[in-house]
């Protein structure tokens, strides 16, 4: 996974794409965005279809237990989850599992067309804290 941060407070996540620095690992990079103690939201412009990797259980129970230790600061600093997704059909399917999703993470999953769209929500969201 790819989490670049230099449009900070805009973070784009690539999960199909190796990460920056192979010896890093993404959560020791989300880790220091949240040590920033800033709101930030998260962009992906990927799509839905995420490719074929299947998280292993040891994967799954490593995810979970970071989460929990970080859920206070995930829902301080995190506005949302952005996700690009051009299929009208899929962002609809979609809704259902952002509740899920939302209930895990502690910040909500947005669906939005374009790019553009997905830009000018997080400026939205960011200028809300203002």
């Amino acid at each position: 996974m790819q989490i670049d941060a230099s449009q900070f407070p805009l973070i784009w996540m690539r999960f199909n794409a190796p990460g920056l620095d192979p010896e890093v690992s993404p959560f020791a990079e989300f880790e220091a965005l949240l040590a920033r103690q800033e709101v930030f939201v998260l962009l992906n412009d990927e799509g839905l279809d995420k490719g074929d990797h299947e998280h292993s259980s040891e994967e799954m129970k490593q995810t979970s237990r970071w989460m929990k230790r970080h859920k206070s600061e995930l829902k301080s600093f995190v506005k949302a989850a952005i996700y690009i997704e051009p299929n009208t059909a899929k962002r609809l399917a979609t809704k259902a599992f952002s509740l899920v999703y939302e209930k895990f993470w502690g910040y909500p999953m947005l669906m939005v067309a374009t790019k553009d769209e997905a830009l000018a929500l997080a400026q939205q969201l960011l200028s809300d804290e203002q």
